[in-house]
């Protein structure tokens, strides 16, 4: 048998960099002429599979409810991406000028990490338009991108990269785990999560790469500090899901052609803040593969503050495990 080097079985930091660009030459796509291809969405299709939707979880509502439902999830999952696409973009190309007079292969896969992260922004703002003329009229995303981004762009580098590494991360496994094999769902939606998912995973080894090239660069006190920074941010993706959830579910309730019981309505409303908490928080968080990353840079006592403020969107998220088994 053939021995495999050592550094055959852990490549270098500058040969990840030049995977990224290999395959991101080689799986280059384009809106148009690859992922919409003129097409239009259908309202008699699923867009999120219910794996991510959860709409197991409101059995009050019919097939074609379950279907709106999941058709408002959709919309919103596009624009979220696209919204937090803004900035990751920014802080990218902040990173890449630390490259510009040094490595010059790092250099060229974070501009092409930047210019397939403006080409995905350009892409739901797309999806949007024809989310758009596919659905009723009256939906709001509620966020602004501009100020979310100012929001972000103001904490610690290291917390913004462990962020943007989680989020594209969770890109992956979603596609992977939930709309891959779901043949239920919009060919369209599909499609436009395929091609993402396809740049993202090159994306998600580069957010690696800065991660652990910042976390070298810092000290316990920065690292401290910016343990309490991350928590931040989550907690502020926390108030945008509750705020989006709340306009989701009035605009979803206003849709129906009968009238929920007040009941109903605050399952609604709970069963879509619950589910955007797992798709966008502890899906992502309770991944293994960034928990792995996440395991090389922080210590045990760093680890229990995490833990201490993702508690509460945890048991949301496993009693919304304990319903999906009832």
């Amino acid at each position: 048998m053939k021995e495999i080097s050592p550094q055959a079985m852990h490549p270098s930091t500058q040969q990840r960099y030049a995977k990224c660009i290999e395959v991101s030459r080689r799986i280059r796509w384009e809106i148009d002429q690859d992922v919409l291809r003129g097409r239009h969405f259908d309202p008699a299709h699923t867009f999120m599979p219910h794996g991510l939707s959860e709409v197991y979880r409101l059995p009050f509502l019919s097939a074609s409810e379950r279907r709106l439902m999941s058709q408002v999830q959709g919309r919103t999952y596009a624009n979220m991406f696209g919204m937090i696409e803004r900035f990751i973009g920014a802080k990218m190309l902040e990173v890449g000028r630390e490259h510009a007079l040094s490595d010059q292969t790092a250099l060229e896969a974070i501009v092409r990490f930047t210019d397939e992260e403006l080409k995905h922004q350009e892409l739901f703002r797309r999806v949007e338009a024809l989310a758009a003329e596919a659905l009723p009229p009256g939906y709001r995303f509620v966020p602004d991108a501009d100020d979310v981004a100012r929001f972000v762009l103001g904490k610690s580098t290291w917390s913004i990269l462990a962020l943007t590494c989680c989020i594209e991360i969770v890109t992956q496994v979603h596609y992977r785990q939930s709309m891959e094999s779901d043949s239920s769902l919009s060919p369209l939606f599909k499609d436009i999560f395929l091609f993402h998912w396809k740049e993202e995973s090159q994306h998600a080894i580069i957010d690696e790469l800065e991660w652990m090239r910042e976390d070298a660069r810092i000290g316990a006190a920065e690292r401290d500090a910016a343990i309490g920074d991350l928590i931040d941010l989550v907690g502020a993706i926390d108030g945008m899901l509750q705020a989006q959830a709340a306009a989701d579910a009035e605009y979803f309730i206003a849709q129906l052609d009968r009238a929920l019981s007040s009941d109903e309505e605050a399952r609604v409303h709970a069963g879509l803040l619950d589910a955007y908490r797992w798709q966008y928080i502890i899906s992502g968080v309770d991944e293994p593969r960034f928990g792995e990353i996440l395991g090389r840079v922080i210590t045990e006592a760093h680890g229990e503050r995490l833990g201490a403020a993702l508690a509460p969107l945890r048991r949301r998220a496993l009693t919304s495990e304990v319903d999906k088994l009832m």
